[in-house]
């Protein structure tokens, strides 16, 4: 092969090594385009997002997570007053269920996330004996920490259960409504009231309480976490994979390790 041919041989190959590339790092620089997501959970949520969250981030070093947590109805309030969000987790399908009549959430994202119980829970210190939701009609308990039912899907679900059990009438007088479950559980770890009615998610991450019992299994059975992206969202395929990852086998377990039930999809 002559000298010319060796030349042209040597530019063409070049210049297909130059396009080649330019294309793999315009690909690498288009999948590592930075995304911040708003994710709106659940206040029971808390402490098992922020691992998970921290798992997502650590893989996806070009997605920054925004979490705001809360009772699910001041949640669902502020997204229809138009805070920015992309991902919605409720502890009720209530809250979901108004969004979506609403027409705010992506079409076919709603999926069911996750089941939990509502527990009665007590001072780790305390001394009344209390050993079922019925002790609570008694003279020695004054004051019951519950979250507002009217916002609150775990204050729900609690006073649900106490007419179930056909004792809320009897107790209506003593409750003390918190802004969200986590507040519950503050208030009896305090000591500011005798008993309160959580999730039995937040009770295990206390040292501070215990468990009394558990809320009637036909109101356990009702309580579901539904996740949905948001319809204003600028980031609906990020926000979709990030969905898909709370379906995964490794958010599965994080979750199962905080003592939520997986929704079997």
């Amino acid at each position: 092969m002559n000298s010319l041919k060796k030349l042209a041989l040597l530019t063409i190959t070049a210049v297909l090594l130059a396009g080649l590339i330019a294309g793999l790092a315009g690909c690498s620089q288009e999948e590592e385009e930075a995304v911040t997501l708003n994710v709106f959970a659940a206040a029971s949520l808390t402490d098992v997002m922020e691992e998970i969250n921290g798992l997502y981030t650590g893989e996806h070093s070009s997605v920054t997570i925004t979490p705001n947590y809360g009772s699910s109805g001041k949640l669902q309030t502020q997204i229809e007053q138009g805070a920015p969000c992309d991902v919605f987790i409720s502890a009720g399908a209530r809250q979901m269920d108004a969004l979506q009549s609403e027409n705010m959430l992506l079409t076919d994202s709603r999926r069911d996330l996750l089941q939990n119980k509502v527990v009665l829970i007590v001072p780790s210190d305390s001394t009344l004996g209390l050993a079922d939701f019925n002790g609570l009609t008694g003279a020695s308990v004054t004051r019951i920490a519950i979250g507002d039912p009217a916002s609150v899907p775990a204050g729900s679900y609690g006073k649900k259960a106490l007419e179930k059990l056909g004792i809320y009438s009897q107790v209506q007088s003593k409750l003390v409504l918190c802004t969200d479950v986590r507040d519950v559980l503050t208030h009896v770890e305090n000591g500011d009231v005798e008993a309160g009615i959580v999730y039995e998610t937040d009770y295990l991450i206390s040292t501070k309480v215990k468990k009394v019992a558990e809320g009637p299994a036909e109101v356990n059975a009702t309580i579901v976490y539904p996740v949905a992206v948001i319809e204003e969202t600028e980031n609906a395929e990020a926000a979709g994979k990030y969905v898909d990852f709370l379906f995964s086998d490794e958010a599965g377990e994080v979750f199962e390790e905080y003592g939520f039930v997986l929704v079997q999809d």
